[in-house]
């Protein structure tokens, strides 16, 4: 009887086990990619289809005015490759966790992508300068460059950048970018999905023109000064602002002032949003005839992913529609 060294089961053993661990680089290769708030998510995530997710930081109806990373989100910044946030002047609370990485991380302020269409802040009557606890900006200089800017004073500049789909194309051109030059690998699978996204987005910026041409002229309030990019797009009367910071609640002088705005102009309506007070829209809308929508920059009742983006953009305009033509 002849003496077989190697039994039968250890070649499929062994084959087996390199099918797992080709399996295992191939997920190793994964990019390692976090996302500051949800919309960057889901333009990222739409560019990663296929070969990976990013992890997203600021979920819920959390806002990124006021988070407070947990001790996971840090740990996914020391580990990550690519950070997409839009700049220290929205997420400040990255500032510092960034500083601490930036030897080994890239971190991507989208607010600086080429292309982007950069609107300073409103001031004047109802578009009082928007204040997150800092000082007064000075509205005519001009926008600083990352290492010149002071992140200890309010920017000169609106943040809210990608509630413009046009500025969501500059942003998944970036991304696609970014990507391609940290893993090379890939990089033909981001520039395909990328010019999937930007042809999705140039169809729903042709879409939202149309639909809101019919209630571009009626007068209406939002929440707090963050739809400037929207507005700007698609021509949209948007009057006044409820609060300066949505962090703190206005004075009496404030509400009196809103609600003679909503009188004096005939607003059709005031928005709230689902991160802050929707009590305080309520209060200064009593005895007018304006109603009451509710719009979310954030998306904060979505589903992370790649629709994400869409779905938030096409809720404003529906929000949007329904209020102000009282339907």
């Amino acid at each position: 009887m002849q003496f077989n060294p190697i039994p039968q089961f250890l070649p499929k053993l062994l084959g087996g086990m390199l099918l797992l661990g080709g399996s295992l680089a191939a997920f190793a290769m994964e990019p390692k990619v976090v996302a500051s708030i949800k919309p960057v998510h889901s333009l990222a995530a739409g560019v990663m289809q296929g070969v990976g997710e990013p992890r997203l930081l600021v979920s819920g109806g959390a806002s990124p005015h006021e988070y407070s990373l947990k001790p996971s989100d840090t740990r996914a910044l020391s580990e990550a490759q690519l950070v997409f946030w839009i700049g220290p002047d929205l997420e400040s609370f990255l500032v510092k966790p960034l500083n601490n990485v930036k030897d080994r991380v890239r971190a991507v302020a989208l607010l600086d992508a080429p292309g982007m269409m950069i609107l300073p802040l409103r001031k004047g009557g109802a578009w009082e300068p928007h204040q997150h606890g800092h000082a007064e900006p000075d509205h005519d200089q001009k926008k600083e460059s990352p290492a010149e800017h002071d992140h200890e004073h309010a920017a000169d500049h609106d943040t809210h950048i990608w509630l413009d789909p046009v500025n969501a194309i500059a942003m998944v051109r970036q991304i696609v970018a970014q990507l391609g030059e940290a893993d090379a690998a890939h990089k033909a699978d981001y520039e395909r999905n990328g010019a999937a996204l930007i042809e999705r987005l140039n169809r729903l910026n042709q879409q939202l023109i149309t639909e809101l041409a019919p209630v571009k002229s009626q007068p209406y309030l939002v929440f707090h000064d963050a739809y400037q990019y929207f507005e700007r797009r698609y021509d949209l009367s948007a009057v006044g602002s409820v609060v300066l910071s949505p962090e703190q609640r206005p004075g009496a002088k404030r509400v009196a002032d809103i609600q003679a705005r909503i009188h004096d102009l005939h607003a059709r309506c005031v928005f709230s949003e689902p991160q802050f007070q929707p009590a305080l829209v309520e209060t200064v809308i009593a005895g007018s005839t304006a109603r009451r929508g509710v719009l979310d920059p954030l998306g904060a009742e979505l589903t992370a992913g790649p629709e994400a983006y869409f779905q938030l953009v096409q809720g404003l305009s529906s929000s949007l529609r329904a209020c102000l033509s009282g339907a």
